[in-house]
């Protein structure tokens, strides 16, 4: 797998962004990427250390269209920990 198919982008929330003042940054990758894959891969992209990742299942949520019933796509979140003295990964550029 290479790097750019196993982080397939970055999650950008309110919580997320609060977190990114403590080196903490939240991905969506790969359903098979594993939390090695990930470190690798984040710090061959971003050129950073990676001190510790977590990793979390997210189910498809249930949604309605009229009477068809079904589930939107299940996807995998990776909260990655830089060390103290990395930099900061840009995200918004100006």
């Amino acid at each position: 797998m290479d790097a750019r198919d196993v982080i397939l982008k970055p999650v950008i929330t309110e919580a997320s962004t609060d977190q990114m003042d403590s080196k903490r940054y939240t991905f969506d990758v790969a359903v098979t990427a594993t939390k090695i894959q990930v470190k690798k891969a984040v710090e061959e992209i971003f050129d950073v250390k990676v001190v510790k990742v977590n990793i979390m299942n997210v189910k498809g949520k249930m949604k309605r269209m009229g009477r068809y019933a079904g589930y939107t796509k299940k996807r995998r979140k990776a909260i990655v920990t830089l060390s103290a003295d990395s930099k900061e990964i840009k995200l918004f550029e100006k």
